[in-house]
This record gives C-alpha cells, structure tokens and sequence, in this order.
C-alpha cells in the first residue's frame, strides 16, 4: 500500500533535528574563552539562551517539543569568563508523562525549552505548555515555580515586563476551557491577577503585546486538533474557519475584550505596541500567510492539511515579514500594511520601551542580524559569513545611553555548522558594525529565545 503525502512527510529526514538545529550529546563547562575584537566593559553579566536539545537517540517529533537546554556566557571586564549548557531538569525530562492517570495535565511535566527571562530576583526556564522552572545563575535546576501556589494554568514563554510598573503580564492557554486565562505578576514576583479570556476554540496563542493601556490579545487560526494528540507532533493545525482577530483589553479592565477581524494570518512573535497620539493601538509583529506558515512548519514536523511533496528544506523556507496593524477604539476599524517584504523572524527591542513608542526593531533572516528604523521606514543588516545561521539578537543597552534607544549592543549565538564552534556575537546596535566575538567551547545548535541579565538585575 502507497504511503499518503502526509505519511511521507513524516517519514522524511527530520529537517527540526539536523544542521544547525542538531542536538548536543552532553553537558560541558569552558573557561577564559578566546576572544576576538573587543568587548564592550559594560557588558557585566550573563547571556543566557533557551533551545530544544533532545537526548542522544530521541526523535522529539516538532522542533518545538525538545527538551529545554540552557547555554549561557559570563562576561565581565572585557572578558568572557565562562560558557556552560545544562538541560533543564523537568519532570518531563525524567520520564514523567504529560498527564496524569486521571487524565489532567501535569504542568510540571514540560520541555522548559523556548525562553529564559529574569524577573523579581529569578531566573525561570519558560515553555508555553506548562509551568515554568526556576534556575540558579549558574543554570543548574531548582524545580518549577507556580507563585505560591497561584498559577494553575501554564505559562507562555513570551511574557511582557512593563518597564515603567516592574509587572510582568502573561497568559496560559490550553485545549480545555478554559482556553485562554490571563495573569499579571507585581514587580516583586506575586501573582496578583488572573481573568479568563473569552475565545471560541482552544488555540496556539504565542505571544501578547502590551501598550502603556492594553493588553493586545492574538486570536488566529492555529486551532487544536483531537485527531492529532498522541502522535509525535505539536497537536494543532491551520483552520481557515477560525478566522483571525485582534483583541484590546484595557489593563484596569482585565476580561473585557473588543474584538477588531484582519485578514487571515499567524503571529508567532510580536516586535512592540504602542498607543499613538489619536489613541490608536500601532502593534508590530512578524506575520505569516498561510502558505508561509505551512512551509515553516511542515519544516518544523508539523502537521499540514497539504503537505509539500518531499518537504520544503533548509534555505528554502517562506518566512514571516514585518507587518503593521493599527486598532483604533474609537471607531473599531483597523488597518493593515506590510512594513517590508523580506523574510525575518526573532523580533526583539531595547526593552525599556517594551509597550512604549520605539523606533528601532532588531529581526534575524537566515544569514544576517536586521535593523529597522519604523519611523524613517529604513534598515541595515549585518551579513554573516556563508554557511553560518545567526540566532536571536538579544539587546543589552549601553551603560552611558543618555537617553539613545539604539545605544548598545546586539548579541546573537551564531552556528557555523556540525564541525565548527559557534560564537557570540557582539555588534553595535548604533552602526551594525561587529565589535567582537566569543569562541564558544562546542557548537550551540540553533535555538529559540534569550536574555542578556546584567549582574544589577541577578
């Protein structure tokens, strides 16, 4: 009997375990590591990133579903004293199942392998599935954290810290009602809001933005499907009947949501949101078609109602563009425009203006670090060399900015293949010029999310 297109699809060469993205077989320590150029002094602190790292042997099915590893780089002084990769050590990690016997989730039972972000004195492994799990500065595992016993929904791996208040607002979703829940951490880490969001269908919701007033809510057509849990893959799919919609939420009214439609897309990641002088929601992201979505995550082992014959490959990939939506809650129109045509992910900012006006946007394509300037409508980009995949450029600001958004430095791990070393790269966010490198001990595969902690915040 002839294999399906969507059976051959899964048996082809696993694309999310292969190249860039393949896994590390071991936990190693590195110290006084070479250097090339010269770092700036004021970075002092630690670079910290997240990945998928399946053990030797696994095939964990979606690039998503690794399990979380975290590799990390101490620099000071001009120096780069340490590198070091611990798994994170979940539950999920020592063979607990997903569910329990009684068929509830067990949050603890997760990968912890998409973000590493610090807040109120912690630092916490995040994954979207489940709970989050703290880690020492030196990466090793102290166990999952629930806030005191206060969240009992999962956690998204892209919170949003407001830079003004210290909060931390974020969101659980699940394919059970209820299907989205909204919670807000203080600035000293308690969890002292959470409210259900309304939303028709359980759904694969990423990533928020939030403004000075809003919470922006990302209600698309990634839907879960029943037919799909259980099998070696992320258990959703694109459903053109979901439709697509963004959602305003004021923050001193959580729960009540104005709903505005847009044309049919997904949003992974969101770049910033802020409110302008009319009142209107301007939010940035980087935005799929659906032929762009089903490319990528074909590539990334999901599951695609048309799968491409063969499967599509590295350096072939359609990508996501930045994008622009405008929410106006005066009139409950919105309005669309592509912001450019070229195909980026990994969107990040100098986060002191998270939810506030920015002007610059820092995006990766598959061989070069792009800066955007969304108020003059330029870019530059910084190309790296042939072969090599830069990761997530993590924005660490200059000690002396004086007010300028774009002083400071752009650090991205970059892979150059399965026989070389990786580095961390440092750029100057300013001129995109290369200031220096860090010689990793190994090869870092490609991975998802980081931080740049500086020793004031540990």
């Amino acid at each position: 009997m002839s294999s399906s297109p969507q059976e051959a699809m899964e048996t082809q060469d696993r694309q999310y375990q292969v190249g860039h993205y393949e896994p590390v077989p071991d936990e190693i320590n590195g110290f006084d590591l070479k250097v090339t150029g010269t770092l700036p002094p004021d970075l002092d602190g630690r670079y910290l990133r997240n990945g998928p790292n399946p053990r030797p042997g696994e095939d964990s099915g979606h690039v998503f579903t690794g399990h979380g590893m975290l590799h990390g780089v101490r620099l000071r002084g001009g120096r780069a004293e340490w590198y070091r990769n611990r798994w994170v050590r979940t539950s999920r990690l020592a063979g607990s199942p997903s569910q329990r016997a009684d068929g509830t989730p067990d949050l603890t039972a997760v990968t912890a392998n998409t973000h590493v972000i610090s807040h109120a004195d912690k630092l916490l492994a995040l994954v979207e599935a489940g709970l989050p799990y703290e880690v020492t500065d030196e990466l090793e595992t102290v166990g999952p954290c629930d806030f005191g016993g206060r969240l009992t929904t999962s956690m998204t791996a892209h919170p949003k810290e407001d830079p003004v208040t210290g909060e931390l607002l974020f969101f659980g979703y699940s394919p059970r009602p209820p299907y989205v829940t909204y919670h807000r951490l203080s600035a000293a880490g308690e969890l002292v809001e959470t409210q259900e969001i309304s939303v028709p269908a359980g759904i694969m919701m990423h990533d928020l933005a939030i403004t000075e007033n809003y919470v922006i809510w990302l209600d698309l057509p990634l839907v879960f499907d029943p037919a799909l849990f259980g099998r070696n893959t992320m258990p959703v799919r694109w459903d053109d009947a979901h439709g697509a919609r963004l959602g305003l939420m004021r923050r001193d009214r959580a729960g009540e949501v104005r709903w505005f439609d847009v044309e049919p897309c997904y949003v992974f990641h969101v770049g910033n949101a802020h409110e302008d002088a009319a009142g209107r929601v301007v939010l940035d992201a980087v935005r799929y078609s659906r032929k762009s979505f089903h490319t990528m995550w074909q590539m990334m082992g999901g599951h695609v109602d048309e799968p491409l014959a063969g499967g599509p490959r590295m350096g072939e990939l359609q990508v996501g563009n930045v994008h622009r939506w405008l929410l106006d809650p005066a009139t409950g129109t919105v309005s669309e425009q592509a912001l450019d045509d070229r195909g980026v992910e990994m969107p990040t900012l100098n986060d002191e203006l998270t939810g506030r006006r920015s002007r610059y946007l820092y995006t990766i394509t598959e061989s070069a670090v792009v800066k955007y300037d969304t108020l003059a409508g330029t870019s530059q980009s910084y190309d790296t060399p042939p072969g090599a995949a830069p990761g997530e450029a993590v924005f660490a600001p200059a000690r002396d900015a004086a007010g300028q958004e774009d002083a400071g430095y752009l650090l991205s791990m970059v892979s150059h293949g399965l026989d070389q070393a990786s580095e961390l790269l440092v750029l100057d966010a300013q001129d995109m010029t290369r200031l220096a490198s860090v010689e990793m001990p190994r090869r870092v595969p490609f991975g998802f999310h980081g931080s740049w902690v500086p020793d004031r915040q540990k």
